[in-house]
């Protein structure tokens, strides 16, 4: 059966795709799109990840290339997991009125705290940093001998973050 159009631009593709995930991790690796299509981006990108790794910087995708593109993506992939670092910076403070990702994510940690110790705060899960949750954030920092501003500054975050991992 002869090797067809849709199969070359599927492997294409897949290779794409691999390169694109190790150009997270590699700063040397330049970031392709994945399309399918074999053009100078994804020859640059072959050729850089083989002067990465040793290879014969040739731009073309032999075995041995292909071998090691398949082994670094799935290295990373059953790499240990990756620390997410969210709270921005020491002077950062998260207060009534502020919302999004890291909202979810205080919520979420005094949501999980409430449910497995009766004595401790939980929070509702919404996003928005409302009374609730300031309340809450009280309660956790007075339980843990913080200043209790109903404010999460890094002092409270690296608290619930390490109570979290209890």
């Amino acid at each position: 059966m002869p090797y067809t159009d849709e199969q070359k631009k599927a492997h294409i593709l897949e290779l794409q795709q691999y390169l694109y995930a190790i150009s997270m991790f590699r700063d040397n690796i330049p970031q392709i799109l994945p399309s399918g299509v074999y053009d100078r981006e994804t020859a640059e990108a072959v050729k850089a990840f083989q002067r990465e790794f040793g290879l014969p910087e040739t731009g073309e995708v032999d075995s041995a290339t292909w071998d090691m593109i398949v082994k670094v993506y799935l290295d990373y992939l059953d790499s240990a997991p990756a620390a997410y670092h969210v709270f921005p910076s020491r002077t950062f403070v998260v207060h009534i009125g502020d919302s999004g990702q890291i909202v979810y994510i205080i919520q979420a940690m005094l949501n999980g705290i409430g449910k497995a110790y009766d004595n401790m705060p939980a929070a509702a899960v919404c996003g928005e940093f409302n009374e609730e949750t300031a309340d809450a954030v009280r309660k956790f920092q007075k339980k843990m001998g913080l200043p209790e501003s109903g404010c999460v500054d890094c002092k409270t975050w690296n608290m619930l973050v390490h109570f979290c991992e209890m």
